[in-house]
This record gives structure tokens, C-alpha cells and sequence, in this order.
């Protein structure tokens, strides 16, 4: 049976890539890219040739079943690689990556780039524990709960990413849930332009209004919040269900649904449709 490859390709420089990652995309039968178009530039850069296919969001469901019947059917061993960076980062492929182990079929990590990783490592900022949150939802009933998840999580380090048009409006909107805390941004990482900010959020705006081409591209950040250990075992601020179920997750590497069942178990006062509805609410953010 042939093999699925999770291939991590470059954020923005074409030479940060791996020799294996290289020989990977030269080996393999057939590659699944987030978008054929942008692949083709690394793939033409380094003289691949190889056929490529879409694996998007808006096709992933038939597009997985279609690669994991190549693979099965005919040993083919294929490669998935995202835009840029690595591959179910916010980016598609979890759904290939879940159908092709369901089908018994080996999902080997080629590992390299990742904008949250090269983002912290630049930061400066102390982070012995740090929480990936994504992209922040648009829709403003979601957005105020990602808030809420910011303010009670127990972890105090947070990787975001953000479009360019609204970075500036984003920021504006977590300085007023979180007034105090530290920020870290960085757009085009790795490339010719790449441009950083740091200090307070304030700050940060301040700056990125001082840039005329601070709307383009994509941004990672970190944001880092000023909170004090408590001095006491009273003094520990009550965590939503939401913190509750993401500390759970966080803590035990566990899937939703072992966080649900264990909230439910350690948390005798809070009810089980409770904790089910928070779940639903938290879904809409991961």
C-alpha cells in the first residue's frame, strides 16, 4: 500500500525547505496542494515535476476519499502539502490525514516550517506553556466568546494569525478586553519585506499605522498577558467551562470529547448540559 506524506513547505523564503522534503515531493506519485498555483511556484523553483491536485476547504470531503482510493487502490504514495508553512496548521488536511489511518494507510510527517513556531521563536517573550488559537472569528457572538477564552485561559501566551485589512481593527478590539498585556507581530516572515512590532498593543497600532503597506499579507502574533500568580489558593479568578474544557485538552492532549467527560467528572456542580453547550460554543472557535 502506498504511503501519505504531511509535507511542510517553506513561509516564504523558497530555500527554507529540508532535503527531505525535497526528495519527498521527487519520490512521490502524486501531490495534494492547498492551492496548485502556489505550489507550482516551489515545485517549478526546484525543477519537480510532478502532478498536483487541489485538497482545499471547499472539497475536502470528496477529494480525501478520492486520494485515499489511490493510495489503497493503486500504491501510490502522495504528498499533502498547505500554501505555506505546515500542513492542518489552520490550513486543510485533517479530514485526508483522519480518513487515511481509518483506511489503515501509514501518514508519515515531513516536518519544517511553521509561522506560530517561527513567530515565538523571534518573540522574546517567556513562554514555558503557549495555547495556538487561529485565525479569530469574524462573526461578532464568536469573536466576544475567542475574548472570554483569552481572558480566563490558564495559559497567559497566545499565537493568533490575522488577514492584513483587518489586523489593525483585531487589536483594537482585544486592548479592550485586554488592556495590559504585551504584544508581538510579524508580517511576511522570512521574506525580503519582513516587518515586526513589539510593546503594547497601543504601540503596535501606533506603528502599524506608521506603515502604508501594513494591510497587506498575513500576520502571526503573540499576545502575552501581564497576569500576576495569585498569592493565594482564594485568589485564583473562577475559569469559564469553555477554559475549563480547553485547559483539560491542553493539559492531557485529549480530544473534545475525553475533556468533556472529564470536566463533568471533576466538576460536580456544574451540569452536563452545561458543559455539552459550552463545548458546542468552544467548536465554533477550533
Amino acid at each position: 500500500m502506498g504511503r501519505l506524506y504531511v509535507v511542510a513547505t517553506p513561509i516564504g523564503n523558497l530555500k527554507d525547505i529540508s532535503e527531505r522534503a525535497l526528495e519527498t515531493l521527487q519520490n512521490v506519485s502524486l501531490i495534494a496542494a492547498e492551492d496548485t498555483r502556489r505550489t507550482l511556484q516551489l515545485l517549478n523553483y526546484y525543477a519537480i515535476k510532478k502532478p498536483a491536485v487541489s485538497y482545499h476547504k471547499h472539497n475536502e470531503h470528496a477529494r480525501a476519499e478520492e486520494l485515499t482510493a489511490k493510495i489503497t487502490e493503486n500504491d501510490l504514495d502522495v504528498a499533502l502539502v498547505s500554501d505555506a508553512g505546515t500542513p492542518c496548521i489552520s490550513d486543510p488536511g485533517c479530514i485526508l490525514i483522519s480518513l487515511a489511518r481509518e483506511k489503515g494507510i501509514e501518514v508519515i510527517a515531513v516536518p519544517g516550517a511553521s509561522a506560530a513556531i517561527a513567530a515565538l521563536s523571534v518573540s522574546g517573550f517567556r513562554y514555558d506553556h503557549f495555547s495556538f488559537l487561529g485565525f479569530i472569528p469574524r462573526d461578532k457572538k464568536s469573536k466576544e466568546r475567542y475574548y472570554e477564552i483569552l481572558k480566563t485561559s490558564p495559559i497567559n501566551t497566545f499565537v493568533l494569525y490575522e488577514a492584513g485589512n483587518r489586523i489593525k481593527n483585531t487589536l483594537s478590539g482585544i486592548t479592550k478586553h485586554l488592556p495590559d498585556c504585551q504584544v508581538f507581530i510579524i508580517n511576511d516572515i522570512s521574506k525580503f519585506h519582513e516587518k515586526s512590532y513589539v510593546g503594547t498593543i497601543s504601540e503596535a497600532i501606533a506603528l502599524l499605522g506608521q506603515n502604508p503597506n501594513s494591510e497587506l499579507g498575513e500576520y502571526t502574533f503573540i499576545l502575552q498577558r501581564n497576569n500576576q500568580e495569585p498569592s493565594s489558593p482564594d485568589a485564583t479568578p473562577p475559569l469559564s467551562i469553555e477554559a475549563l474544557l480547553v485547559d483539560e485538552m491542553i493539559r492531557s492532549s485529549c480530544s473534545m470529547k475525553e475533556a468533556i467527560a472529564a470536566v463533568n467528572s471533576s466538576n460536580a456542580k456544574l451540569s452536563k448540559g452545561d458543559v455539552y453547550k459550552a463545548s458546542l460554543r468552544l467548536k465554533q472557535l477550533i
